[in-house]
């Protein structure tokens, strides 16, 4: 009776650990995969191109549908139509836990 309380308490424990490296091996995937969006979004989400969005912060969700978009055509930018058509599903939601996982902090302007 107590063997199986205990394995059955440790299922969770198992299934957090598979998650926190799953976690893990995606935003390693995920900064890897980066680095050919840090000319314009830069590494760190911030972008150096005027003409590019920041994603630091964003939504996975958002992420990844804005790049599905990009990859099937829905979405058109003569840049990133290219760059998405060659992403999988994995590299789409590796990007995405990146990103998203970059945390942001704002500052309000001192108003007097």
């Amino acid at each position: 009776m107590i063997a199986t309380v205990i394995r059955i308490l440790s299922v969770p424990l198992v299934l957090v650990s598979l998650g926190s490296s799953v976690a893990a091996a995606e935003l390693a995937a995920g900064k890897d995969k980066a680095g050919m969006c840090a000319t314009c979004h830069g590494l760190d989400g911030i972008a150096k191109a005027p003409d590019a969005p920041n994603l630091a912060g964003d939504s996975a969700f958002y992420i990844a549908e804005q790049l599905k978009a990009f990859r099937s055509g829905s979405r058109q930018h003569q840049q990133m139509s290219i760059i998405a058509s060659g992403l999988s599903d994995e590299d789409i939601a590796n990007l995405a836990a990146w990103y998203s996982a970059i945390e942001i902090t704002a500052t309000m302007p001192a108003v007097e």
